[in-house]
This record gives structure tokens, sequence and C-alpha cells, in this order.
């Protein structure tokens, strides 16, 4: 018999965006491993970015739940439709906060926690605790953030003695947009409560990252496993042809916070004393780009060399992957983003292509890079050895072998990581069924 799994999200198809892709991958390839997925999302929420293409991923075995969602915010929506514009045009403006919007995300900081979706936990649960009882439901998982959902699942832990899953894409209260919240001090202490009541009640603990692990791990004696986002070859394998020039592709969002200047420095720097360098070169941003970046990169004399997308399917980012020279990896320069391991690294490392990282000290990233040899990283305090790395790498794609030859990718794979998190399941639920 199949387990039945229960599965809470907040972020499904038509999202867009790395967050939807988790769980799509898995409830894709579960029935490979014996377990049959519900999915419980919101029947009306509000996606930043909508990629109708998710939908085909989805099996019509999976069954999904749609359930309303009162968001408090108004507004919201309004930000949600032009930041999707933005993003669309590839520019994302990065204004100065009126006093209104600083007055609603103190609001939201102090008064809905731990997120907007907050609202939606209590009527979920009444819902869902009918439905469990109605249905055969071996095991509960809720994923976060928003980890409003993971309450949802603390609660049908202790009103039905389900076993429940509580996975974590994301740290909870040393998040870096944490800080932007304006929290007053018992809001906090609530944060901080929520979290340690969560990590402690869960039967199992999923996180994307070593360093979450070990941060989690001061907090709970839960067992805590880390199951990495993934690449999935079936949507990943492309018959594409390399960039006739040098081209440096960012695949996602690059706003001010993640302004690699040394790079800029070292390109331009390259152009002033090699012409044919500057004949060659391709500088392409996929994504929303922040006019601070742009700026930056028009005061090097780089804008030339610039080209900007903006917003592209999931299948286009895999082509513009596949055939640039060279990939390019940013994460801001902070302790806090050392955890943070970017869905698109896991497609980086199937498309085979050099990637340069830019990294925090300490990175998850770097670690990846060096175990599966796909590409080099740098400190933002490295600019000579960056400059040495991108000449290098010019150098062998003049001579046309500009290529690397990973090892051990394939435990990327999402049906690898499906596996993966299925034997967690099994496991859970043997361990939670008494002789």
């Amino acid at each position: 018999m199949p387990i039945n799994a229960l599965i809470i999200a907040y972020y499904w198809e038509p999202a867009g965006g790395p967050g939807v892709q988790r769980w799509v991958k898995f409830t894709k390839y579960f029935e490979n491993y014996g377990i049959k997925p519900t999915v419980f999302v919101p029947e009306n929420p509000s996606y930043p970015i909508i990629d109708s293409s998710i939908k085909t991923e989805i099996p019509n075995t999976v069954k999904v739940l749609k359930f309303p969602i009162s968001e408090p915010y108004k507004w919201a929506k309004v930000l949600s439709k032009t930041k999707t514009k933005q993003i669309s045009s590839g520019i994302v403006t990065t204004k100065k906060p009126t006093l209104l919007e600083k007055l609603l995300l103190t609001i939201r900081g102090n008064f809905f926690i731990p997120d907007a979706r907050v609202g939606w936990v209590k009527p979920s649960v009444s819902f869902l605790q009918n439905y469990c009882k109605n249905n055969k439901i071996d095991v509960v998982i809720t994923t976060g953030p928003p980890h409003s959902l993971h309450l949802i699942g603390m609660q049908l832990k202790e009103r039905l003695n389900l076993p429940w899953i509580a996975d974590f894409r994301d740290p909870w209260t040393t998040i870096h947009y944490h800080k932007l919240l304006k929290l007053g001090k018992s809001a906090k202490k609530k944060h901080i409560w929520l979290e340690k009541k969560v990590l402690q009640t869960a039967d199992r603990i999923v996180v994307t990252s070593p360093s979450t692990q070990k941060e989690f791990e001061l907090k709970t004696n839960v067992p805590i496993q880390v199951i990495t986002n993934g690449f999935d070859a079936e949507k990943t394998t492309l018959k594409v042809s390399l960039d006739t020039n040098f081209s440096l592709v960012h695949i996602g969002s690059l706003l001010s916070e993640r302004n690699p200047i040394i790079l800029w420095e070292v390109l331009s720097e390259i152009i002033n004393e090699n012409k044919e360098f500057a004949n060659d070169l391709t500088i392409r941003l996929v994504g929303a780009v922040s006019p601070e970046i742009i700026k930056t990169i028009t005061k090097k004399g780089l804008k030339p060399y610039l080209e900007i997308t903006g917003y592209v399917s999931h299948k286009e980012a895999i082509r513009l992957q596949q055939q640039a020279q060279l990939l390019l990896l940013i994460e801001s320069n902070r302790e806090e983003t050392s955890a943070i391991i970017p869905g698109k690294l896991f497609e980086y490392l199937y498309a085979q292509r050099p990637i340069v990282a830019i990294l925090p000290k300490n990175s998850d990233v770097a670690a990846i890079l060096y175990q599966t040899q796909s590409g080099t990283s740098f400190l933002y305090s490295e600019k000579e050895r960056l400059r040495k790395q991108i000449k290098s790498y010019y150098k062998a794609f003049k001579n046309g072998d500009l290529q690397i030859q990973s090892k051990n990718i394939q435990q990327y794979s999402r049906k690898s990581l499906t596996q993966k998190m299925g034997t967690l399941i099994k496991d859970v639920i043997k361990t939670k069924t008494p002789n």
C-alpha cells in the first residue's frame, strides 16, 4: 500500500521561482518510491512571480486541495503586481520606503507573527483535521517559508497524533530580512519561542543547508536531515550551442545588496588592457536587476557589454545557463547568508559550465563547488585572485577548451533527493508506529 502524505505549502503552481520547484519536483517523483501525495495550498494566494509552465510538471495523480486564504494587506497585492511588472522588464526600482510602507512593515513584523499568512492557520487546521479523519493520511509535511505553515503541522500532530515533518527551505529567526521588520522585544521573543516549539515538536526536521542544520541542532534534539534542492535531468537536458562570445551569465534577481563590485572592476581593468577581450565580452543578467547595480556597471565602463533579459520562463533560464561560457553566482557579503544555497546552483551544476561564485566567508555554496569541482569561489576581498581566474578562463575560451569535469553531481538530481525524502518519510512513520 502506498504511503499517503499530506503536504502543506504556500507556493504552488502557477507561482514561479525556486520556492515552488522543490515540492513540485518531490511530488513528481514520489510515486517511484511508494508515496501518494496530497498537496494543500491556498486557493487565492498572492504570488509575485507567475510561471504557467510549472503546471506541466505535476502528475495528474497528485491530488491538490485548495483552501481560501485571507491575507491581511490589500496593499500587498498592489505591491506584488508592481514588482511582477518590474521583474518582467528586468529592472527593479529601489526607492526609499515611504512612511506608509514603513508603518505597514512595522505592523507586519509585530502583529502578524510569524508572518502575514498566520491567519490561514486556524481555518486550515479545522479543515484538515476533518479531512485527515475521513481520509487515511499517514504523515503530514509542512514547508516554509512562510513559517506559519509549520504551526498548521504542529497543531495537526497535537490533535491527531500524526507523524509530522517540518521542511525549512530557509532559516527562521536568523534570516536576513528579519532586521527589516522593526521587531519589538515581545515580537522577537514570540518568534524565538515559536521557532523553538516547532523545532522541538516535529518528528523530523529537514533543512536545505549544512549551516542551517548546525544552527538548529543548538535548539533541538529532534533529528535533522539536510536535503538540498537540485536539478531535474528530465527537464534540464537541452540541445544547445555555446555562446560564440565570452559570456558571463547570471540567472535570477541581482539586487543592490548583492553588487559584486570587484567583478565589475576586474572586467573593466581587463578590457582596458586587452582589446580582444573587449570585443568578446558579454555580461548577461537574467531576471530582476537593481538600478544601483546598473549604475555601478555603467560607472565602470561596462554598459556596452551588458544585456538584461528580465524574467524568463524556467525552461528559457535553463537554456541560457547551458549556452553560457561562464555562470555567475553572487551572494551578499553577510554572515547570515553563508547558509543560503540558491536553487539555481544545482541547475548550474548540471549545465556543466564553469561557475564563478562571489560569496561570504564559510559559505555552504563554496563547499559544494569544491566537492564537485564545478567552479571557483571568491571572497569579496579576493580581487586579484578573481582577476587571474577570469584571465585563465578567457584564455581557455580563446583556445576552444573552456570546460569543466564535474564530479558527484548526481547526488543533487531530483530523483536522488526524492529517494532521500521518501526514505525519511518511511523512517518517520516506522518510528511513530507502535509495534
